[in-house]
């Protein structure tokens, strides 16, 4: 997928870019994209160094992106966008911004809600200090919405890419049904037979989704504090867009990502072997974002030099990085069998 505007980096499926999000989707062929998937700065009262609005001017502003969105998404494409949720200021009760960005999203933009899911993060901290720690009037927030919209009432899926792995009681009865259940009429009316005990290769997932967001030791962050920079404050982990990219899209298809952060989804589609671009108005983000490219062993100097490159407006190939660390390792190798 080519645009008027130059990478920040690349490699052969992908590429990440500094700028404004609208700007950048509009170089895009209408009709091109398969998945968007993105968090965006959540809609705080208390402003985050990531930045973030009011709720009420937030939910005019995120849908100038939808809008555009709708627009470049295939028929059968889907748009996934995560939420955090919010109190009203000063008050402890909360924020309806999330839903009202679905609603209009729905009833002004044409989506279709696909499916609705809830993502659990049981390493979240308490919050908000106010009424949880403090006042000890409401309990921690742990749980943020995930809105899965179609461009179209039929978007493409296939859950069998993201099944669960069997119970141990499941996997007892796939082995000797006949000692573990007895087929019969439960009381909601449901006929529950053998078919039950079928190995589909996995369970079908809720649409809870848990998933810790603990991330501690990853190339990210590791690159970093080696080269001496903050962290983005507000990065989602790896398994969230690795569920819907994986049941969303198929291989080559293309992912979107309008508010990347630290790019964790362009590290999952890369992974995944899926086409991606990554978009992102901080170039401080961009730059430490490429650290997620590449290998675990880069040299510290070569990271400092792909950061500096990447603020200094060059373009960065992350390949030829990859290579020259394939033929060093190679070196290393051949030498040490001397």
């Amino acid at each position: 997928m080519t645009t008027k505007t130059a990478p920040a980096y690349y490699t052969s499926k992908g590429a990440a870019f500094i700028g404004d999000s609208r700007e950048l989707l509009e170089e895009l062929p209408d009709g091109s994209v398969n998945l968007v998937i993105t968090s965006p700065p959540f809609a705080l009262q208390r402003q985050k160094e990531y930045g973030n609005l009011d709720q009420h001017e937030y939910i005019d502003w995120f849908l100038e992106f939808g809008r555009i969105a709708h627009r470049k998404l295939r028929d059968d494409g889907s748009f996934v966008v995560d939420f955090g949720g919010a109190y009203m200021k000063g008050l402890p009760t909360r924020s309806l911004y999330n839903f009202r960005v679905l609603i209009r999203m729905v009833d002004e933009l044409g989506f279709f809600l696909a499916e609705d899911f809830y993502w659990f993060n049981p390493s979240k901290l308490p919050s908000p200090i106010e009424w949880v720690n403090k006042r000890k009037l409401r309990v921690k927030d742990s749980i943020n919405t995930v809105w899965w919209f179609g461009k179209t009432e039929w978007p493409k899926s296939d859950i069998t890419k993201v099944l669960a792995p069997y119970s141990d009681r499941m996997k007892k009865l796939i082995e000797d049904p006949d000692k573990f259940y007895t087929p019969k009429v439960r009381p909601s009316g449901h006929d529950i037979g053998k078919g039950f005990s079928k190995d589909n290769g996995g369970a079908i997932p809720p649409n809870l989704l848990q998933i810790s967001n603990s991330e501690s030791n990853g190339q990210y962050l590791s690159g970093c504090k080696a080269v001496g920079i903050k962290s983005h404050p507000a990065r989602f982990p790896a398994k969230l867009p690795e569920f819907f990219i994986r049941m969303l899209t198929e291989p080559d298809d293309l992912v979107v990502d309008i508010f990347c952060g630290s790019n964790t989804t362009g590290q999952v589609a890369e992974q995944e072997g899926r086409r991606w671009m990554a978009f992102e108005a901080l170039p401080e983000y961009v730059a430490a974002s490429s650290f997620r490219l590449l290998n675990k062993d880069t040299p510290l100097d070569v990271m400092k030099s792909i950061y500096a490159r990447i603020l200094a407006g060059e373009s960065v190939n992350i390949e030829d990085y990859l290579r020259q660390s394939r033929l060093d390792l190679r070196e290393e190798i051949d030498a040490y069998g001397s």
